[in-house]
């Protein structure tokens, strides 16, 4: 009869309720005068309430529940023979006689649960005679909730070790049997609730009936709980009448459902000895049943088991669990062409998961699992799914979590093919948890084999994959993955030489690829690891002279001139320009001229042809006087062609001012304040005049165009000069000369005190006390500036 709605349900309920508490009253009356008759007669009317059909199992429930508890009342005096005056085994026929089966069938129960404990027939014979005789209600709800009270009133009367009623040593199998049958019985019936009513209440039905499941399961788990189940018992008579059960019934949410019970409530070492059957029953369930989820939870439980149970771990490997789950798993998916690839990889990321728990030595096991699930992903289209994703970005992350290692996860062969189906934006995600794993564990990656499988894996970081152009990338992301491979370059180290060379070798093969925004990034971090290797070379007697070894600063120089000869033509020119000069500086160190004037000429070419904009050149020219001033290694002719050159390009600097302060500094190219450095005081002189004559012209062309005083600061700035070379002993530089500066300064120093530059006169000041103070100081010095006055 079809439900009009929820309204006539509760109308329903509430009618058979009042007729529960209707005839209750009159049957508690008769049990308090002792009336067996018109009790068995009001609890047989109470009883009958439960043949309705109109209710929902979810309401169904509750009138049940009114029953039951009127049912333990009447238990408890079916008990007291004293208060009805007739034996258990008069009374076990006499309720027979009830009108309808239903409260027959509840009666009989009720009585056969005192029948057992009286022990006046053996427990197994009642069982067996009230299980069969359910049989009687094939209604599956009415005969669903009729054997759930039949489990419930025998549970604890079972033939069970220790439990009172058993005889012989058959008796634990009584049980069993008795539970089974019980079993069998409740899920023929539930499953049979699917084909009840039309079609087009098939997805309400579905719901009602998983609302009556944990009728069926609890059978299972009173299985569990039968003290005389041993393992033996389990795997030759338990395991096969269920799993026979769950296959037969070929209905999905039973096969689920059932399958999660087995794996939920019988123990875990039990699991681990019936693999074989339980794994077995896969492959043949429907093919809508989400045996994923069945088998990811198996595999949980056993790596929990064998996690808080480290002695077991020789059980896992003497029934070869990984071998058995691994073939589950091919078979499920080859029976089951249509499991979507989340629910493929989803598999495989639990068997890794199991792997790492139970066999984290055996990496010959977790290539395996990624051999598997690349094979799956060879033979589906590219991965489009957001949920495949993520599960493939688990199942390649697993290994990092477990080892903590990224060098682990490089001996892996099946790793980098799996990285290989991410889609581009998932592979570098990926990429930059490998290299925050290697970041966060310190991980040294120290040959070049495994440097090459490193750079393959984070290929979408230092490579444009698919014609993907950089600016469509967010900047602030770009700039962050640049970083990290920057800083994985640094991580990148052996201590032999040869083996450095090639993995730097290595790295500037990946990197050269990446294209004119990425270069900037990845090439100085290669630069500074070469220059490294060519200082630890330095330090080393012999090697460099030696022509037999590989590993020269020669040979590194070379290879670092061609790689920071693409940032030239990238362009970046001035990172170029900064690159060439640290080389330059390691080759004086090294102490081979030849290498350091050519890696200059590179630095004066950028600096001519590639610098065009005003303030880069003042930038690049003052670091090219910086380090050519701290170069030893070059002769008279390599130093003072390249000393004329700087010199020749600070004149010719756009502004009066950066060409004056450029010159004043090229004089520090002639006095090297070192015992065998070069002291040529009238090139120093030479530089310090051409200085003022700038500054002088700068000064004129500003009291024309503004009529105002012009740089002074400029001369305050050569005056400091003149005295850090007067203080060196520069016979060149005289107090005479120091003096007419000062002189000069005070004269175009404006008078008021709204000079336009108030940093000139607190310079000027300051110099001026500091010419003082030198005065007062006494001495050698104090007598040089004593002819100076201020």
């Amino acid at each position: 009869m079809l439900l009009n709605g929820a309204e006539d349900e509760d109308k329903w309920l509430a009618e058979g309720i009042a007729s529960v508490q209707h005839n209750a009253f009159y049957m508690h009356r008769a049990l308090d005068s002792n009336n067996l008759r018109e009790a068995l007669k009001y609890s047989a009317q109470l009883l009958s309430e439960l043949r309705t059909s109109k209710l929902s199992p979810h309401k169904y429930y509750d009138l049940y529940m009114r029953a039951f508890d009127e049912l333990k009342r009447l238990e408890m005096f079916f008990k007291d023979d004293s208060k009805h005056g007739v034996s258990i085994v008069d009374l076990y026929e006499l309720v027979q006689h009830a009108g309808n089966i239903l409260p027959r069938l509840y009666l009989l129960c009720t009585v056969g649960s005192v029948y057992i404990k009286s022990k006046e027939a053996p427990a197994k014979d009642v069982l067996k005679d009230l299980v069969e005789m359910c049989r009687a209600v094939q209604h599956p709800i009415r005969g669903l909730f009729l054997r759930s009270y039949l489990a419930q009133v025998s549970r604890d009367k079972l033939l069970d070790i220790g439990s009172g009623y058993e005889g012989d040593a058959d008796t634990v199998m009584d049980a069993v049997e008795f539970v089974l049958q019980n079993f069998t019985e409740m899920n023929k019936l539930w499953v049979r609730m699917q084909h009840q009513g039309p079609a087009r209440v098939r997805e309400k039905r579905e719901k009602e009936r998983n609302e009556l499941r944990d009728l069926v399961g609890k059978n299972l788990h009173v299985l569990s709980q039968i003290e005389g189940v041993d393992l033996e018992m389990y795997k030759d008579n338990v395991l096969p009448r269920v799993l026979e059960q769950v296959v037969n019934c070929k209905d999905e949410l039973a096969q689920y459902y059932l399958m999660d019970c087995i794996i939920q409530v019988f123990p875990d070492e039990y699991h681990l000895q019936t693999l074989e059957p339980l794994l077995g029953a896969c492959p043949q369930l429907q093919l809508t049943v989400d045996i994923k989820t069945v088998l990811s939870q198996l595999m949980d439980r056993l790596s929990n088991y064998a996690a808080s149970n480290p002695d077991v771990l020789p059980e896992f490997l003497q029934v070869e669990a990984f071998g058995k789950l691994s073939n589950a798993i091919g078979k499920v998916i080859e029976a089951q062409v249509d499991m979507p690839i989340v629910g493929v990889i989803t598999l495989y990321v639990s068997l890794l998961t199991f792997t790492l728990r139970v066999h984290p030595d055996r990496l010959d096991y977790v290539d395996q699992v990624l051999g598997a699930c690349v094979e799956q992903l060879s033979s589906k289209p590219k991965l489009e799914d957001s949920r495949a994703t993520k599960q493939v970005v688990a199942l390649l992350s697993a290994p990092l979590e477990k080892y903590n290692d990224i060098v682990t996860a490089l001996t892996l062969s099946n790793y980098p093919r799996v990285m290989d189906h991410l889609d581009n934006g998932t592979n570098k995600v990926m990429a930059m948890v490998i290299i925050q794993s290697i970041m966060k564990n310190t991980t040294c990656i120290s040959t070049a084999d495994k440097v090459e499988v490193l750079f393959k894996l984070i290929k979408g970081l230092i490579k444009d994959l698919d014609g993907t152009a950089q600016d469509e990338l967010d900047e602030e992301d770009f700039k962050e993955e640049q970083n990290s491979v920057a800083c994985l370059i640094h991580m990148l180290y052996n201590d032999d030489p040869e083996e450095m060379l090639k993995i730097i070798c290595t790295v500037k093969k990946h990197i050269m690829i990446g294209g004119a925004t990425r270069l900037p990034f990845t090439i100085p971090p290669l630069v500074f690891s070469a220059l490294r290797l060519v200082r630890r070379l330095q330090s080393q007697d012999g090697v460099i002279a030696g022509e037999e070894v590989h590993a020269t600063p020669k040979k590194i120089f070379q290879i670092l001139s061609e790689t920071i000869e693409v940032l030239s033509s990238v362009p970046s020119p001035e990172l170029a320009l900064r690159l060439y000069l640290h080389c330059a500086e390691a080759a004086n160190d090294c102490d081979v001229e030849p290498v350091a004037y050519e890696l200059f000429t590179q630095a004066f070419i950028l600096y001519e042809e590639e610098i065009a904009h005003s303030k880069a050149q003042v930038t690049a020219i003052h670091l090219i006087i910086g380090t050519l001033q701290r170069m030893k290694v070059f002769g008279v002719e390599n130093r003072d062609t390249l000393t004329h050159k700087a010199t020749g390009y600070s004149a010719k600097l756009l502004k009066k001012p950066d060409q004056c302060r450029a010159v004043y500094a090229c004089s520090h190219l002639f006095w090297v304040d070192d015992p065998d450095g070069i002291k040529d005081g009238e090139r120093v002189l030479l530089c310090l005049k051409r200085a003022l004559r700038i500054a002088n012209a700068a000064q004129q062309m500003a009291n024309i165009a503004w009529g105002s005083s012009g740089p002074v600061i400029l001369f305050v700035e050569i005056l400091n000069k003149y005295l850090y070379f007067f203080e060196k002993g520069n016979p060149q530089i005289t107090t005479s000369a120091i003096q007419s500066l000062v002189e000069l300064i005070s004269n175009e120093m404006p008078s008021d005190s709204t000079t336009p530059d108030p940093a000139a006169r607190v310079f000027f000041a300051s110099t001026l006390r500091y010419i003082e103070f030198q005065k007062q100081k006494g001495g050698v010095m104090g007598e040089k500036y004593g002819v100076i006055k201020v």
